[in-house]
């Protein structure tokens, strides 16, 4: 028993080692150009959509089951081959880590868009919006497009970033593998459409499950560190305490309406996304965003992620050290 305590804590060192190494390969390199894992499993997701897909709850079940279940039992068959092998789990650790995260990637096509707007190339700007989120671009003015990305990277905050990191810190590779497939499954049938109305609630009511710590942790980093961006932690408080649930997603609007606080910009509004129309209740109290907000959202983002990373880590290595007692 004493052998295996001791393998134990030693496997959770290695956990901390891997998420703080492949933090900081994501903040040098960013998303793997070619053969990106999560890319490859949102093709093997489509895949067995096909043979799943039926237009009834129970079908998204199964569908979440298997293509949640198979790629999380397979991360734990690879934290019993690493357990006592603490070298090999910190690179495997690392390695899945970083494909997970998000925050350099994020931050870049922030700091495009906003290269885009500083230009005055409103077209170039509506291409890409494409890369942050899914509403329609083709009619966004400048300050709508500075509205879409500033939301999108405080949202992906939580989702990209913060996310990861917490179920990294509370289930090691399991945690990070599985976290990433409810997302992803999230993102391609978890949006009110006729095709996926019942068939894609399972993924999106448990993805909202996932989500309830990291948006809320998010939100709260966000309170700490907006005087990083010239702002203030009582107001962003203030307008995440009033403004957090009145977002029609649960999790979302923790993180919009923080960012927003900080910031000192109003969020929310009308959105389009492929004929579908949305009108969002207003988060925060200020202006629109400008062009320059976007700068100082990106900024707050890696703020966040620095401190959710901090806190991640160091809970992993605390379990670590409290197991020895």
């Amino acid at each position: 028993m004493a052998d295996v305590a001791v393998w134990r804590r030693r496997a959770r060192v290695a956990d901390a080692a891997g998420l703080a190494l492949g933090y900081l390969l994501d903040a040098a390199l960013g998303d793997p150009r070619r053969l990106h894992p999560v890319a490859g499993y949102g093709q093997l997701a489509a895949a067995l959509e096909r043979r799943t897909y039926a237009p009834t709850r129970k079908a998204g079940v199964r569908h979440v089951a298997v293509a949640v279940g198979v790629p999380v039992a397979g991360a734990a068959v690879l934290v019993g081959v690493t357990r006592r092998r603490p070298l090999t789990r910190i690179a495997l650790m690392a390695a899945v880590t970083w494909t997970v995260l998000g925050g350099r990637s994020l931050r870049h096509e922030a700091e495009a868009m906003a290269g885009e707007l500083q230009s005055g190339d409103l077209s170039a700007a509506r291409r890409r919006l494409p890369n942050l989120c899914g509403r329609d671009p083709s009619t966004l003015d400048e300050s709508e497009i500075a509205r879409a990305t500033v939301e999108s990277v405080a949202e992906n905050t939580s989702d990209a970033v913060v996310g990861p990191l917490v179920w990294g810190a509370v289930a090691g590779l399991p945690g990070l593998v599985g976290y990433r497939a409810v997302n992803t499954l999230d993102a391609m049938i978890g949006h009110r459409s006729s095709r996926y109305a019942a068939f894609g609630t399972a993924a999106a009511r448990t993805d909202d499950v996932a989500n309830v710590v990291p948006s809320r942790l998010t939100a709260a980093l966000a309170v700490a560190t907006a005087p990083l961006v010239s702002g203030s932690p009582a107001r962003a408080a203030g307008v995440w305490f009033r403004d957090g649930n009145r977002h029609p997603s649960p999790n979302s609007g923790q993180a919009e309406a923080s960012f927003a606080g900080a910031l000192g910009v109003r969020l929310g509004g009308r959105n389009v996304y492929a004929g579908r129309v949305e009108d969002r209740p207003t988060l925060g109290d200020g202006p629109r965003p400008s062009t320059e907000d976007i700068a100082r959202a990106a900024k707050l983002s890696a703020a966040v992620g620095l401190g959710a990373l901090a806190l991640c880590a160091g809970w992993t290595l605390a379990s670590a050290v409290r197991s020895r007692r």
